[in-house]
């Protein structure tokens, strides 16, 4: 007998009925000589320090350094105490006696790092022997399920997948776990203060810019503006030059020839240059992109969207979710043509996915080489049906992105006029000549929302043009805006460094904080735990998190850059590096951020 082990009861149930399996049992299905089972999740974590002879929270025990770390039944808080979750104990059991009977094992759980180590976390703590083989697929439709179990996987091809994850998860414990009993303890006990590899970086980024964002204090300053006519048509033209006194302003605007003052000419044109550029398409989603553009476009959570998105992906619908990648191969690439035709009779995309049909398709997101363990997020030209409108939002996403990617470049026609009248004045524009990929969502251009004019005349240069107004603008300096989840994820995947363009963000991925699967979990803890909230579409600290924040703010555990760089090593596991010389390193830093937080003081109140 064969046993399948998926992540979760619903897929279970999904690939027993692409098997023809119908005999429900207590724990699993079978059928057709297969045996389809499950976990909930996470079934097993790692023990907690009173299993390794650590009770209380005392400095005598601290730093925690377990020789060997001990699995342990996922726990559940009950009135007589935090005790062992009993679903997850009776589900083990049953998992038990399907591995004892079973000649091989499929390992169906999620094809990524956390699924491998709830697969694994099981085999290792049912103390299993028996040979396992790994289902790896993008998309849970029929067609996929079945070519996936055709080429099944040698299970030892993922054990660097599985050391990786299972050196993030004792990293996490032991920084997660000493780090909070002693900066909790530095605080005389009044509140559990809880730390963490990657959240306490997080609420640092966030109160970080909170506090500068407050403590700002804008500088006025002045600009000269001119509306010069052609024509019958006026425009704006600014003053390359800022002035920090209304005094000088006014003495620039003084010497401007404009009409009121008996000038018909007052402006000469020094120069004209009107340049096409061409924008090259986006890359499709990952993850973390279709958060961003959630949050911006509809206003929801990381959390809100990946829930969404897992049931997009249990439905059939899109691909693999949790992927870090915005690139396909070209294997997945000859399939596009045919995915973009299912869209033709979509009711807002239609005409671009027609348009498409017999074009030739951007290559920019085909890269096999920076395909991680799973492509790009696309479509998987299922029909939906009866989506809620949640749902239909992030699956146009998906799909309006996939045709924005395989587009052609949006033309734009960028005008700059210099005119001089006493000072020079400069006059900008943008008319975009070839829509492009822009029609797909026909969304306003980011690079236009600044400029002062939405088109501009013919003019030449050494031509004099009448100047009907003239004022002196007063403007304040602003501030860096307060992060929105659009923003932290964006800022997260580049540990904090402020990166716009596309392809450099895409390169230092690596090095960001959290991996996009988890990044939406980092935001929901903090705010569980007291340390940000939500304020409209903003997220700000709590007046804990703040008092947080002020001790450890010094402290590398806070520095975004430390926590990236471990975030690299992890995956550098994954191509063989060491895990022994990780494990030294994290018991190095364990040690040092522990004694540093023994010596802390921080206000809480009680």
């Amino acid at each position: 007998m064969k046993v399948i082990i998926a992540e979760k009861p619903s897929v279970a149930r999904e690939i027993a009925r692409v098997f023809g399996a119908t005999t429900k049992r207590e724990g699993y299905i079978e059928g057709k000589g297969y045996t389809f089972t499950w976990a909930f999740g996470h079934l097993l974590q790692l023990a907690p320090p009173q299993e390794y002879g650590y009770y209380g929270w005392n400095v005598q025990n601290l730093p925690m350094l377990p020789s060997k770390f001990k699995l342990s039944v996922r726990k559940t808080k009950t009135r007589d105490g935090v005790v062992d979750d009993p679903a997850a104990r009776k589900q083990l059991d049953i998992i038990r006696s399907l591995f004892e009977e079973a000649s091989e094992i499929i390992v169906a759980t999620d094809a990524g790092r956390e699924g491998e180590l709830i697969f694994r976390y099981i085999y290792y703590h049912l103390k299993c022997k028996k040979p396992f083989k790994r289902l790896w697929i993008s998309s849970q439709t029929d067609a996929a399920i079945k070519y996936g179990f055709r080429n099944l996987k040698p299970g030892t091809d993922y054990d660097t997948l599985f050391y990786s994850a299972h050196c993030r998860s004792q990293s996490d414990w032991l920084v997660g776990m000493n780090a909070t009993q002693a900066l909790s303890l530095a605080s005389g006990n009044r509140a559990v203060l809880s730390l963490g590899r990657v959240q306490t970086p997080t609420l640092a980024m966030i109160c970080a810019r909170y506090l500068e964002n407050k403590n700002f204090v804008p500088e006025t300053y002045y600009q000269v503006a001119i509306q010069p006519d052609k024509d019958g048509i006026t425009f704006r033209a600014i003053c390359d030059r800022r002035f920090k006194t209304k005094e000088e302003a006014d003495e620039v605007l003084s010497r401007v020839e404009d009409v009121a003052s008996g000038f018909p000419d007052g402006g000469l044109v020094l120069s004209v240059e009107a340049k096409p550029r061409k924008e090259p398409p986006p890359l499709l989603h990952d993850l973390s992109s279709l958060q961003q553009e959630a949050n911006k476009k509809k206003g929801f959570t990381a959390d809100q969207t990946l829930a969404i998105l897992q049931n997009l992906y249990e439905n059939k619908l899109v691909t693999y979710p949790r992927t870090g990648s915005r690139y396909i191969g070209d294997d997945v690439f000859a399939q596009v043509p045919d995915l973009i035709s299912k869209f033709e009779d979509h009711a807002d995309f239609g005409k671009q996915a027609t348009l498409l049909k017999d074009a030739k398709l951007s290559k920019r997101s085909v890269n096999a080489k920076k395909v991680t363990d799973h492509h790009a997020i696309l479509p998987t030209g299922e029909r939906p049906n009866h989506l809620t409108n949640d749902s239909q939002a992030v699956y146009d996403m998906v799909a309006g992105r996939m045709l924005e990617a395989f587009h052609q470049d949006c033309i734009k026609e960028i005008t700059r006029i210099i005119i001089q009248s006493g000072e020079k004045y400069q006059a900008s524009g943008t008319v975009i000549s070839i829509p492009g990929w822009r029609a797909v969502f026909n969304d306003a251009d980011e690079e236009k929302k600044d400029e002062e004019n939405a088109s501009l005349p013919k003019v030449t240069k050494g031509e004099r043009l009448p100047i009907r107004q003239k004022a002196v603008l007063e403007k304040q300096t602003k501030p860096k805006p307060l992060y929105n989840e659009a923003s932290l994820l964006k800022a997260l995947e580049t540990a904090g460094k402020d990166i716009d363009d596309e392809e450099l963000r895409e390169a230092m991925k690596e090095s960001g904080l959290g991996t996009p699967a988890t990044r939406a979990a980092i935001i929901e803890t903090l705010i569980k735990r007291s340390y940000i909230s939500r304020e409209k579409k903003n997220l700000v600290p709590t007046a804990t998190g703040l008092s947080v924040y002020e001790v450890v703010k010094s402290q590398r555990i806070a520095q975004a850059e430390l926590t990236g760089s471990w975030e690299k090593r992890l995956e550098e596991i994954r191509g063989g590096a060491s895990v022994t010389a990780f494990r030294d390193e994290i018991n190095a830093y364990t040690r040092e951020i522990t004694s540093e937080l023994l010596k802390a003081t921080i206000p809480v109140k009680a």
